[in-house]
Order: structure tokens, then C-alpha cells, then sequence
């Protein structure tokens, strides 16, 4: 390996490249030197030449006298390409008007990703993950975040990506997504929410909700103009069941925002998901909470509603299409008053409102996918290696029901046909 690791720096110094075990895109001229990305059959490698091969821990070598490392891809290596190469870090993207988190599970799936979104002005968050994903694929936010420093650099992809720390439900989450170097951080509201509230007839709401004076005053008799034509007022009963509902959410939402978000040293972009609940958020309700928001000064840059009909991971939406759009353009509207995104959860593949979302919120929107980019990885394996794809299936069905604890699914398992009854 060293001799033609040898060659290879001396093609890359002249420009004359032969063969494709270099990242070309990868390629940076130091001072006095050059940093790639070396691909090789099992490991990839980042190679650095000149003053700053020393700050590479690998195999050291030399070429023509000059000081060379290959370093494999490890969280040292990855922090050394954040510091000399700020477009490998990531940022702050949810102000731009169209961004999409795409989550890649596997580590491996984001040159991919950023390939898919090379024509387009949309911004990717490619780092995004929940604790919960990580528990299930043995993985750490350093992790993530270095597999997405990589393929920003093996790539050349200079046009800036996100890492979101995804349904976050407690401070010391919070507190370890900030410390890996994250820059948006998804506050799942939703052990806040009271659910049991859409049960309760209109005089039990009344009989157990006290409002504070200064809610009272905020909404009742009272009318936002929202945008043209677009009125919102909440008569007492409706306000009453959005506090009861939202209240202690959105006060959980301001701590952590005085907590953490305010006292990071950079900027971060700060979701409130009020989404994994069983209580679609009625526009009212969405009005409510934004105000409320707003009257705290918390500066939100995306919330997340549970929109009426079902967001399924990896299929399309289920639901009364009419009505999603009808309340999705009162919710695009109090997006646009109080300045931040609509933030689409379990976005992937939901074609059917696609459209609508893009069209109702002027192009400015943040999609987030749940991930499913690995059934392309499914399917690419079932291809070529049948056996270990029947493993996966068995291994997938043992682990369904406890799956389904943590996330709402429909799956009739008796519809999928037994793989082993099946050819090749």
C-alpha cells in the first residue's frame, strides 16, 4: 500500500490522476501541502502532506522529503477536517427556505444524499438522528456527526449542511447533542401534552382549567389577523383546552431555550415538535402555542404540528387529503406571522401533499424524513446477497412488536409472505 499510497500523492500534486481510489472532490491545497480522501477496498483514509500531516495520528511516510500521514476515518480525524475545513462542520441552516433532514442511519447513506440535493437550493440536514435511533443502531452522536463530516469532504459539498439532535426529551439529551457540535436541537414536547384532554366534554374542560389572568386577556374577545382574510380568536372553551393541552409544553420549551439554547456560544436552531402525540394540533391550538412562545421571546426557527390524517414512516399520507390542505395553509399562515418554518415530520414519501406543502408555504418549509433512505440499502442487499437479506427479515419481524412501541405504525404482519417459501 505505501508505494502506490506514494504515487498517489505525487498524481495529485501534478494533476494527472490515475485511477479512482482518490476522492477528486476531496482534494485541498494546504501552504505548503495537499489533504484527499484516500478510498481503499475495506477503510478509506485521509492523507495530508506538508506541516499539517502532524496533526494526524496514522502511518507516516514521505514524498520527494516532504512530511506525509494516511490517518483512517476515526472522531480525531474528523475533527481535524471541522477545524481546517469549516465547510465540513456543520451550521445553522433552517433561515434558508427550503431545508430537508435526511438522517442517515447506516453512516454510509449520505453521499447519496448530498448527490440528490446538488440541483436544488435546498439546504440538507444530513446529521439527524434521536437518542432512540441511536440505541437501536449501537451508534453515538459522534458517530453521526463524523460519518457526515466525511462525506461533506470526500464529496467537495461546500454549500453548508445541519446536524440535528432529532426528538430530544430531556435536558441532558439536549445538553450532549449542544456539546457534540450539533446545531439544531428538536425538543419533543410531547411527554408534556396531555392527551387525555380531546376526551373530556366541554364542562369538564371548564370545571378543571383556570386560566391565568394574563391568558385570559390575550384571546378572549379578541381577533388576530394573520394574513389577509385569515382571522384567529379562541372563544373560552378552546382556549382552555389548548393550555390545558400545550401549557406545560410550552413552559418546558422556555427552559430549555433559557437553559441551553441561549447560553450556546453559537447559533442553533431550535425546533418545537408538538407532533408525536395522538391530538392533531387544531390552528387554534398552533396559534396558542406560537403566541405563547413569542410572549417568552423564545425564537424558534421550525415547529412541528400534528397535522390532521396519519405521517406513517416510508409511505404515503393517510387521510382526508382536502382537509390536510385546508388546514395546512392556516398553519403555513401563523408560520409566516411569527417568522419561523413549518417542520413536516416522517416526511418520506408522502407524494399525495408534496405539492400542497411546497406550494401553501412559498417554498419555504422544512421536510423531515424519517430515515428510509436505508430500504434502498434493503433492496440493493436483497439483490445481491439473498441469505443475508432473509436474515434481516427474520431478524426484522423478532424485533417488530417492540419496534412498534416506538413508533405508529399500521403494518398487518400476515400480508408479508414467508421468505423462505420465496426463489431468489
Amino acid at each position: 500500500m505505501m508505494d502506490e499510497l506514494k504515487s498517489r500523492v505525487k498524481q495529485v500534486e501534478d494533476g494527472k490522476l490515475n485511477g479512482n481510489d482518490v476522492y477528486s472532490a476531496s482534494i485541498r491545497k494546504t501552504a505548503d501541502g495537499l489533504v484527499f480522501a484516500y478510498r481503499r477496498p475495506k477503510e478509506d483514509f485521509l492523507i495530508a502532506t506538508g506541516v499539517l500531516s502532524s496533526e494526524l495520528v496514522g502511518e507516516r511516510f514521505e514524498v520527494d522529503g516532504k512530511p506525509c500521514v494516511a490517518a483512517p476515518f476515526n472522531h480525531e480525524s474528523a475533527g481535524f477536517l471541522r477545524t481546517h475545513f469549516p465547510f465540513t462542520a456543520p451550521t445553522a441552516v433552517l433561515k434558508k427556505n427550503k431545508t430537508i433532514g435526511l438522517g442517515d442511519r447506516l453512516g454510509i447513506a449520505s453521499p447519496g444524499h448530498i448527490e440528490a440535493v446538488l440541483d436544488d437550493d435546498v439546504y440538507p440536514i444530513l446529521a439527524q438522528q434521536s437518542i432512540r435511533e441511536l440505541k437501536q443502531t449501537n451508534r453515538t452522536y459522534e458517530d453521526v456527526l463524523d460519518d457526515a463530516t466525511f462525506a461533506v469532504f470526500c464529496a467537495g459539498f461546500e454549500r453548508g449542511f445541519g446536524a440535528d439532535g432529532d426528538h430530544l426529551k430531556t435536558p441532558e439529551e439536549v445538553n450532549y447533542a449542544l456539546e457534540t457540535g450539533f446545531t439544531m436541537i428538536t425538543l419533543d414536547c410531547s411527554e408534556y401534552i396531555r392527551n387525555d384532554v380531546q376526551n373530556l366534554s366541554d364542562i369538564e374542560v371548564g370545571e378543571i382549567c383556570s386560566l391565568p389572568d394574563s391568558v385570559y386577556t390575550r384571546y378572549i374577545g379578541r381577533s388576530y389577523e394573520i394574513q389577509d382574510g385569515i382571522l384567529i380568536s379562541l372563544d373560552e372553551v378552546t382556549l382552555k383546552r389548548a393550555y390545558l393541552i400545550y401549557g406545560a409544553a410550552i413552559e418546558f420549551a422556555s427552559s430549555i431555550y433559557s437553559e441551553y439554547i441561549l447560553k450556546s456560544q453559537r447559533e442553533i436552531d431550535f425546533e418545537i415538535s408538538i407532533d408525536e402525540t395522538l391530538t392533531p394540533t387544531l390552528p387554534e391550538h398552533h396559534f396558542f402555542v406560537a403566541n405563547e412562545l413569542n410572549q417568552k421571546q423564545i425564537d424558534v426557527a421550525t415547529i412541528a404540528p400534528r397535522f390532521c390524517g396519519d405521517f406513517q414512516k416510508g409511505i404515503d399520507y393517510i387521510g382526508d387529503v382536502a382537509r390536510f390542505e385546508k388546514e395546512l395553509k392556516i398553519h403555513a399562515a401563523i408560520a409566516k406571522h411569527f417568522g419561523y418554518k413549518l417542520s413536516i415530520h416522517s416526511g418520506s414519501d408522502k407524494f399525495s401533499i408534496f405539492r400542497m406543502i411546497g406550494e401553501h408555504t412559498n417554498g419555504c418549509f422544512h421536510l423531515k424524513t424519517a430515515g428510509t433512505s436505508w430500504l434502498e440499502a434493503m433492496r440493493l442487499v436483497a439483490m445481491k446477497d439473498a441469505g443475508l437479506y432473509r436474515e434481516i427479515h427474520h431478524f426484522a419481524l423478532k424485533k417488530f412488536s417492540e419496534a412498534a412501541k416506538l413508533y405508529k405504525v399500521k403494518a398487518e404482519l400476515n400480508r408479508i409472505p414467508d421468505v423462505d417459501l420465496l426463489s431468489d
